[in-house]
């Protein structure tokens, strides 16, 4: 079977399907966490159609996951105030709990959390087309940040406990919560992003807004009880519906003290307009990037190859961390281009439960349209399709295309496709991929395969003022948690890492006293009891 007639037998009969990744009955969620109640909801409705679709008799049809509220702006009101009354101005029972306490509750979480990763894996499957392997691996590096997180908090609290003793005066720094923080993750990652920002807010004392991505509601559905058994009223509030409903009302109030946002930069903007008083919102964002990838005439091709596949492909090139353009040496452009189309031949295609795939079916209904927009501006102009098939469309799915040689007037070399197009652009002259950084928009990452040391060391030096992360003879990505993650330019704002989100999420703040008897006796009778 060619891959053409693979491609167009790619989605299966439900009989296909193994019994125990099917969807026996679309989720029907008509329940929302206000204030520690679960509310129901009579309104609208959002349908929640899967990218995977279903052989039978009549064709093909896709599959329905479930349905979730569209709520109004009177219920995204009620969550606020229900936020801003467990925060209290600070008083409230939640920002107040000595900080074991509260990683009791978040450890309570985690354990009904676990309960639920059946249903969960199940739901990332089927809403956005996650395979089987990459659900699991998301699911326990989810868990395994929490725990890093609740170790990291522990540390801090142990370093804060300690009074400081210069110059005459005594003091002691603290971290204080910054108030009602609403966080938001995306559709790649719905469960890990969204608890990268969540946990860390929560567990320094603030309460929450969660508004869950369009694309990847319904697996956080079996979670909605354990938030509620798990914190006191009005600490974690749950709201859904069109950002244009919901957004605004929120941020216009100027009662939001934190956004956590990770999605598009434009998004961000139009958010932080909407606050009335910007100068004191806490802002965290992950935005586009387009991560470039630098092949040098040294490098390894096998190992650059192999870093460049699983760095532009894994999950359908669908991360903000993938290699989304590739800069190759003219002399080892044809060995580098040969191997990579091999390399490609061998990459499994197929739906989300089959084993070892990397190419999945694609969650956002107007992506193959789009990519196959900059596909045919890149041919266009110049560029040919090096693999079999490349570009190849059925219905969600998207075939990757390699596509070559790519130049400065393609959309496909500025424009961040998030999906499996890959471009390469050929240079002789190191300043081409050097001068492409220095004027993009974004930067987040860059990686660089070489073998030269001076060269290497040379282009390191540069890129420290350009971007976040270098990665040397590997892809780009966003692990292990406890190195910091960030983008400058417009690719975002805040570092998110284990101890870096704890700092986002918090406020400095200093208690000092002068170093005389009386104050000592403060010192001993007093604040040593709060510690």
């Amino acid at each position: 079977m060619t891959v053409k007639e693979k491609i167009a037998a790619v989605f299966p009969s439900m009989k296909d399907i193994p019994a125990e990744f099917r969807l026996s009955k679309p989720v029907i969620q008509r329940e929302y966490l206000i204030n520690g109640e679960l509310c129901r909801w009579h309104g609208a409705m959002q349908e929640v159609l899967s990218p995977v679709w279903i052989r039978n008799a009549a064709g093909l049809s896709q599959k329905i996951v479930g349905k979730y509220p569209l709520l109004t702006e009177k219920e995204s009101l009620q969550a606020l105030n229900a936020a801003v009354s467990a925060y209290d101005h600070g008083r409230g029972l939640w920002p107040t709990m000595p900080v074991k306490e509260r990683i009791r509750h978040i450890a309570d979480f985690i354990l009904q959390m676990k309960k639920k990763k059946k249903e969960i894996l199940l739901l990332l499957m089927w809403e956005i087309g996650k395979s089987y392997q990459g659900a699991v691996r998301e699911f326990n590096r989810t868990v395994h940040y929490v725990r890093n997180i609740i170790a990291a908090v522990k540390d801090s609290e142990r370093i804060s406990s300690e009074w400081i003793k210069e110059k005459g005066i005594i003091g002691r720094i603290l971290h204080a919560p910054l108030g009602v923080a609403l966080c938001m993750g995306p559709f790649n990652y719905p469960l890990f992003e969204t608890f990268t920002t969540l946990i860390p807010a929560l567990i320094m004392g603030n309460t929450a807004i969660i508004k869950f991505p369009k694309l990847g509601v319904l697996l956080h559905s079996p979670l909605l009880s354990a938030f509620q058994t798990s914190f006191p009223p009005g600490v974690v509030n749950t709201v859904y519906g069109e950002s244009g409903d919901i957004l605004p009302p929120l941020l216009s109030t100027g009662k939001i003290d934190c956004l956590a946002f990770i999605g598009s930069g434009t998004g961000a903007d139009m958010m932080k307009s909407w606050h009335p008083k910007p100068h004191r919102l806490r802002s965290v964002l992950g935005l586009e990037a387009k991560n470039p990838a630098i092949i040098l005439p040294d490098a390894d091709i096998d190992l650059a190859v192999r870093e460049c596949i699983k760095g532009s492909l894994a999950f359908n090139g669908q991360r903000c961390t993938a290699l989304k353009i590739l800069f190759v040496h003219y002399r080892i452009s044809d060995i580098f281009l040969r191997k990579y189309v091999d390399l490609l031949g061998k990459v499994r295609f197929g739906m989300p439960w089959e084993k070892d795939v990397l190419i999945t079916p694609l969650p956002e209904p107007h992506k193959p349209e789009y990519l196959t927009g900059l596909l045919k501006d890149a041919l266009q102009h110049g560029a040919r399709i090096i693999n079999e098939s490349g570009g190849t469309v059925n219905k969600t799915f998207f075939y990757p295309a390699l596509l070559y040689p790519v130049h400065a007037g393609m959309r496909l070399y500025n424009e961040e496709q998030f999906g499996p197009l890959v471009p390469i652009v050929p240079f002789d002259d190191i300043e081409t991929p050097v001068q492409y950084i220095i004027e993009s928009s974004y930067g987040q990452q860059v990686s660089i395969f070489g073998n030269n040391p001076e060269l290497i060391a040379g282009l390191t030096d540069i890129f420290l003022n350009q971007v976040c992360r270098i990665n040397i003879n590997a892809k780009c990505q966003r692990g292990p948690d406890s190195f910091p993650f960030a983008g400058r330019k417009d690719s975002g704002e805040g570092t998110l890492s284990v101890s870096d989100a704890l700092r986002l999420f918090s406020i400095t703040t200093v208690v000092t006293m002068k170093e005389e008897e009386k104050n000592r006796e403060i010192l001993l009778k007093k604040l040593k009891k709060t510690t």
